[in-house]
């Protein structure tokens, strides 16, 4: 019960902020201090970031926004970084506070747009304010949920376009996972917004127990009584630190032969498996879990693994709750897709209380997943780290099987960052008095490195800014080219530049001090041992610059090499991975690009784009042979015969050999021999200690380049983004795009292309080079601006539906490749080429063919075809809007008709 001083006090509270008061009463809790705090600066009229653990509560100062704005007569939009999030807001919102308040916003769905409180993705609202749209008038607020997305590498620029564009009379409500540098964010939109309060909340309202779990055996991270939440320091577990030791030993032990018996010493702590797990989970009373597996394919063979052990956690109620769930769900799916879909696995699985959640499923079964559980039906998901991305999916616990993740390109180690994110899941609030995270045993695994992730709670917001061609355009057409360029330099990209700057004087001055003593320590009675150490490193730059003479000599005879082969030319590959008999089904010749890359197939079947690497000599061709024209590389039973013929048509053919390498004669170069003449003739060259004194004047001349180095860094760091737009602004001047302060025709067709490939889509449009197409023409060439295939390097040719689609990407091609050379004589690399891979199935899906032959063919999730499609369809869009009145938008109007059909056009969210 409150104390009299403690009713006062929030009596007087209460008067001098009404509305929070008012707010208040609609939840049947009391508000935790840094949310008062932060709505009552919000209530003040203030701006305000608010930096606080995944589940801590931050949503409800931006609730409190909406609320301030419907009681004030004001607008308030809810801005929010993916669609499954704006929909999930927009759903809570309407059952608060009625649908004909609330409007949504996103590029599926468009309702009630002119709503008080609109819920919108981030690049809505930015292309509102370069539209000037008229739906602006009256806002008061936008709040900026998962406002940390400004550091996406592809799509947190929008985020500062957007704070900085904002007039200055909207408050802006940023809420941010808990950032290390929120102190340098907050003082970033103090000076560009004006006053902000910057509020940081550590704590999390749930408690987070960190465990191993060891075969069927959960141990605590750390000691007992020293440490039970994330974010405060602890003595690791030494049982664990233990086990970690004996592990070492015993792989020490292994490397060696094995003792008499033949058997080698096994570790007895062992990883659990998924059944195991699951079993584990539930006796421990540890559920619902969602357990991050980083692989798709790892996610539904967890699944598959867990229904082939019978193992149910839900009740008859609850099976049958889950499947009337399930069942209305999906009840738009046509009957022909649900077996292709795989839907009856999924049902029966979910009623089990087992379900993966990755982005290769179909949005309707994510969303039935996300529901289920978050109502907890659902006991155990298997995820990949995309659901650690905004969605509202709280758990008890949270497992991660392993502490290293493929990020594309290598297996990288989970970031102190992303650990946080993961496990900040754990612990419902209301619910649970505790959350879990749960670390599984590997081999190797360091329990002080799972101490030093789960002590390290934060994790830096930097910024990804940088200006594009559509920014550009927009910026010149209101405000004019000195003007942008002004509101450009307020970035948080600047901001952070002109702050490391400091840090690099400092250090530079530190050098400068330790250059001088090098020096000294380098002087020689004989004589200026700095001008010796000078001719020394001056012979070691001319002899490591003739070995790099001869190395690309070697390599322009082999790029030669392969610029001669053509469709039908017979190699033999002489190194790697695919060395052996190949056929050339693409030379690689692509305009622009710097080295040919050869796509062949080999005698045992595979369809590889090889690179300079395989080729470590010449090649030429040993004979030719005949492609047919319908050969698909896709297509298993097609690569099998042209194989055959490949080892059919070399058999007689002397092949086995190896390209002879005709070496060049490289001459010397004369200054060598002078300077080791000069060497030997100088003083210090007989001195004794010339090798000790040599090692000094290195460490003077590294110290020195370095230094030279962190020099020009502050004078690029200066600046940076203006000197970007200044480059960004010539290429769009000799394209014709911008004339001074005056934005052409042309470019004010480029205003309305939001696409990576902006400039790109803007050329085509100028070149026409897409008019007269057919509607399924169009799509599958426009499909090359939106589809980016999985994997580059082994990705096949694309197959191409007919000649004159084939022609135009041909032209795109072209177009691209001029675009591209007119970057790298400006100093930019924005743009792509253009990726064809999903063309196909795009012109088979516009002429209606099913679900079933379009995965197939594409050999993509659905989740994946999905997703490709409405990209597509937004960039198409687009280039309707920017096209005008005439043939080519009647023609990508009825693409997009077309294209919205099955499971493409399904949206959950009903006006």
């Amino acid at each position: 019960m409150s104390s009299p001083a403690e009713k006062y006090a929030r009596s007087r509270a209460d008067r001098a902020h009404p509305h929070l008061a008012e707010f208040r009463g609609l939840y049947p809790f009391a508000l935790d201090p840094f949310q008062v705090e932060a709505c009552e600066a919000v209530e003040d009229g203030q701006g305000v970031l608010v930096a606080a653990p995944t589940g801590s509560g931050k949503t409800i100062v931006g609730e409190f926004a909406v609320h301030l704005a419907l009681a004030t007569g004001r607008k308030c939009f809810y801005t929010t970084p993916i669609k499954a999030l704006s929909n999930q807001k927009f759903t809570d919102l309407v059952a608060r506070y009625g649908p004909e308040n609330v409007g949504l916003l996103t590029g599926d769905n468009s309702i009630n747009g002119e709503a008080p409180v609109v819920v919108m993705t981030t690049e809505v609202l930015r292309n509102m304010l370069y539209a000037g749209s008229r739906t602006l008038t009256g806002l008061g607020f936008v709040v900026m949920d998962e406002v940390h997305y400004l550091a996406d590498r592809f799509r947190g620029a929008v985020w500062e376009e957007v704070i900085i564009g904002l007039p200055e009379s909207v408050a802006v409500i940023s809420l941010s996972a808990t950032v290390s540098n929120a102190e340098e964010f907050g003082a970033w939109l103090t000076e560009v917004r004006g006053g902000t309060a910057n509020i940081v909340e550590e704590r999390r309202p749930v408690p987070l127990h960190q465990h191993v779990l060891v075969g069927r055996r959960l141990f605590p991270l750390f000691e007992d009584g020293e440490r039970t939440s994330a974010g405060e320091g602890g003595q690791v577990n030494r049982q664990l630190e233990r086990m970690a030791r004996e592990d070492v030993q015993l792989t020490r032990m292994s490397k060696g032969r094995p003792p008499k018996g033949g058997r080698r010493p096994r570790s007895r702590h062992r990883t659990p498996g998924r059944v195991e797990l699951v079993d584990k989970l539930d006796s421990e009373a540890l559920l619902p879990a969602i357990v991050f597996v980083f692989s798709r394919a790892g996610c539904d063979a967890a699944v598959q693994q867990v229904m082939d052990a019978r193992i149910t956690l839900t009740s008859p109620e609850e099976r049958a709750e889950i499947a009337s769930a399930v069942d209305a769900a999906c009840a738009h799916l046509p009957d022909d897709d649900l077996h292709v879909l795989g839907y009856y696995e999924f049902r029966e699985a979910l009623t089990r209380g087992v379900a993966a959640h990755h982005a290769g499923m179909l949005p309707t079964f994510k969303e039935s997943v996300e529901q289920l559980f978050s109502a907890g039906l659902v006991k155990v998901v298997f995820a990949t780290e995309t659901l650690a991305l905004g969605i509202n999916m709280p758990a008890r616990t949270v497992v991660i099987e392993r502490l290293s993740k493929w990020n594309g390109e290598s297996h990288v180690d989970v970031t102190p960052g992303e650990y946080t994110q993961l496990t900040g899941r754990a612990g419902r609030r209301g619910i649970d008095i505790e959350g879990h995270g749960v670390v599984l045993w590997q081999p190797g695994l360091d329990p002080r490195q799972v101490g030093g992730l789960a002590s390290t709670r934060t994790y830096p917001l930097n910024s990804s800014f940088q200006p594009s061609y559509n920014m550009a355009v927009n910026l010149v057409g209101q405000v004019g080219r000195e003007r942008a360029r002004e509101l450009l330099e307020q970035s948080f990209a600047q901001f952070q530049a002109d702050r490391a700057v400091v840090g690099l004087a400092r250090q530079i001055h530190k050098a400068d001090e330790a250059v001088a003593g090098y020096r000294e320590s380098a002087s020689c009675e004989l004589g200026d041992f700095m001008e010796y150490a000078a001719l020394r490193r001056e012979l070691s730059d001319l002899e490591s610059s003739g070995s790099r003479a001869r190395r690309t000599a070697e390599r322009d005879q082999v790029v030669q090499s392969l610029s001669s082969l053509k469709i039908g030319d017979v190699i033999n590959v002489p190194a790697g991975r695919w060395a052996g008999l190949a056929v050339v089904l693409d030379p690689g010749h692509r305009s622009g690009a710097d080295d040919p890359r050869p796509m062949v197939l080999t005698a045992n079947r595979h369809a590889r784009r090889l690179a300079l690497v395989d080729f470590p000599t010449p090649v030429e061709a040993i004979t030719r042979m005949r492609i047919p024209k319908s050969f698909n590389a896709r297509n298993p039973q097609a690569r099998r015969d042209l194989a055959s013929s490949l080892r059919n048509r070399a058999q007689g053919v002397k092949w086995h050999r190896d390209t002879a390498y005709r070496e060049h004669g490289f001459a010397p170069d004369p200054r060598i021999d002078q300077i080791r003449t000069q060497l030997r003739e100088h003083p210090c060259h007989a001195c004794p200690d010339r090798e000790s004194h040599a090692r000094w004047a290195e460490r003077h001349q590294k110290l020195e380049r370095d230094t030279a180095n962190q020099r020009r860094r502050i004078e690029t760091r200066t600046n940076t983004v203006a000197r970007q737009f200044d480059r960004v602004c010539e290429v769009l001047r000799v394209l014709g795009y911008l004339d001074g302060d005056t934005v052409t025709p042309d470019g004010q067709r480029l205003q309305r292309v939001y696409s990576e490939l902006d400039l790109l889509i803007s050329e085509c449009l100028r070149e026409g080079v897409w008019d007269g197409l057919e509607p399924a023409d169009l799509a599958a060439v426009i499909s090359g601006l939106t589809f980016e295939s999985r994997s580059s390097d082994d990705t096949p040719a694309p197959l191409m539906p007919n000649r004159q689609v084939l022609e135009v990407s041909e032209t795109m091609d072209s177009l691209c490749a001029d675009l591209k050379r007119l970057e790298r004589e400006h100093r930019l690399t924005y743009l792509r080429e253009p990726d064809f891979g999903f063309a196909h199935a795009v012109w088979s899906w516009v002429h209606g063919a099913s679900l079933d032959d379009v995965l197939r063919e594409t050999e993509m999730a659905a989740g994946d075809f999905v997703r490709a499609m409405k990209q597509l369809i937004d960039v198409m869009a687009q280039v309707a809007d920017a096209a005008g009145a005439g043939e080519l938008r009647d023609a990508v109007r009825a693409a997009l008709a077309e294209l919205r059909r099955g499971v493409v056009s399904y949206t959950s969210v009903v006006s």
